[in-house]
């Protein structure tokens, strides 16, 4: 069962599956409400998960904790 967003914590590590992709990141700030900021645990690269989830949730989205 897929993790609720309100239920991402600063400094915790996720793996979304999301279309067919799979990330796995760091929550590294939580700015507002839904707006959390990220960093990747394999490039380095930082993003927001509203990036990841802007085309809506497949059916094979999957939020875990890590």
């Amino acid at each position: 069962m897929a993790l609720a967003l309100n239920n991402l914590r600063r400094g915790k590590k996720y793996r979304l599956r999301n279309h067919g992709e799979v990330f796995e990141f760091w929550v590294i700030d939580i700015f507002e409400e839904d707006i959390f900021k990220l960093k990747d645990l394999h490039t380095l690269d930082q993003y927001f998960l509203h990036d990841l989830t802007q085309y809506g949730k497949g059916k094979d989205y999957d939020l875990q904790e890590l």
